[in-house]
């Protein structure tokens, strides 16, 4: 099936209590054990006990999560979802490092995974990172060592949206002996899937794109039934970071429209990013679908479509412009219906690590909504107006 047939179709059945055409929500947090449940093990998460094991909802969604990751092409791959985002890069970190291991990992990554890898498991675990450009692959070769169990990416990055090529990395990876994980939450897999260009496992924050409203939280780490077994193991069943049944059913409902949603996020983007690059109130546009982007050839090549993030700023006040806006809501959290812009001044402790237009300006992280791209612009235009003059 295509993928907007699956979008739609995988993970659902008729129920066959009711005879209802979705799945049901299942708010239950423990299952009837057979008659006999001598032989059972209190871990176990191949047969419903606990919802901590695994519960109804959750396994639709990560039927649905691993089908759309492989595009359904794929039958040794599955999923776990788990309460957030940051549970699911946790527990990728937690079942397969220990205490030496060594981390090559992108300088452009989500604050909790930075915290993670450069305070966290150093202090209490003595595993340590390599921060390196995921964007070049030899900088990635370098910082290996004989002691790199793993390699984790973000593509795009955020902030910086920058794109690393795949392909390329998993090679190197692989080469020494590593996984590669990859963090595609701004991409989803309807522009990007990480499994068909190397990867081993992909994790997604489902909060964001995957569920799509702004109304749900959750993570999914995808990858060969191997891997997630251990993963389930490990930091499912015995750290606890379980989904909720709710959340698993809103964001389920959310991934029906997910393919639709991005068209419109990747479009809406671009005409703003185009804005704004031409705009001379506007230091910097960082966005994969401009020629200007440094990798935009690379995501053209390896993407289809450039999503919907982009980061820029203003020349002046950033807090005086973010408050002009009327449309446009100051917000964390991104991939929502609604369009959703932060300000991050440029001395944060992770900007030594970005572009010098970055350190310089800040940035403004803008996640591009599904309203009429034309009234975006008009916002942006108005608050860029009244904070700078006119154009």
């Amino acid at each position: 099936m295509h993928f907007e047939t699956l979008s739609v179709h995988a993970g659902n059945a008729v129920d066959p209590g009711t005879g209802a055409i979705r799945r049901p929500l299942v708010m239950a947090n423990s299952y009837a054990l057979p008659d006999d449940p001598s032989q059972l093990s209190w871990s176990d998460f191949s047969t419903p006990l606990y919802t901590r094991n695994g519960g109804a909802n959750q396994g639709w969604l990560e039927e649905k999560l691993a089908l759309l990751e492989t595009a359904g092409e794929r039958g040794d791959v599955d999923a776990v979802a788990l309460a957030s985002g940051v549970a699911a890069l946790h527990a990728v970190f937690f079942t397969f490092l220990r205490s030496g291991d060594h981390v090559v990992c992108a300088d452009t990554t989500y604050v909790a995974t930075y915290t993670l890898l450069t305070r966290l498991l150093p202090e209490k675990y003595g595993i340590t990172a390599t921060l390196v450009d995921a964007s070049d692959p030899e900088a990635v070769r370098a910082a290996i060592r004989p002691e790199t169990r793993l390699v984790h990416v973000e593509t795009p990055a955020n902030p910086t949206t920058r794109i690393a090529d795949l392909a390329r990395v998993a090679e190197i990876a692989h080469a020494a002996g590593a996984l590669l994980s990859v963090d595609a939450t701004f991409a989803t897999p309807v522009l990007q899937r990480p499994l068909a260009l190397g990867a081993d496992l992909v994790v997604h924050s489902l909060t964001k794109y995957l569920n799509g409203h702004g109304d749900a939280m959750g993570g999914a780490v995808i990858g060969d039934r191997a891997l997630t077994d251990r993963i389930r193991a490990d930091a499912q069943v015995n750290v606890g970071g379980v989904l909720s049944p709710f959340h698993a059913w809103l964001i389920m409902r959310g991934m029906v429209t997910l393919p639709l949603r991005m068209r419109q996020h990747c479009s809406s983007a671009q005409a703003v990013a185009e804005f704004l690059e031409a705009d001379p109130r506007v230091a910097y546009v960082a966005y994969p679908g401009l020629p200007s982007h440094p990798q935009h050839e690379l995501a053209a090549r390896t993407m289809d479509g450039f999503g919907g993030m982009l980061a820029f700023a203003v020349r002046g006040d950033q807090n005086a412009f973010v408050a002009a806006l009327r449309l446009i809501t100051s917000a964390v959290s991104l991939g929502h219906d609604e369009s959703l812009v932060v300000h991050v001044a440029g001395d944060d402790e992770r900007a030594r690590y970005w572009p010098e237009e970055f350190r310089t300006w800040g940035h403004l992280r803008f996640s591009v909504g599904l309203e009429d791209p034309r009234d975006l612009v008009a916002d942006l235009d108005r608050a860029l107006t009244a904070v700078l003059g006119p154009r």
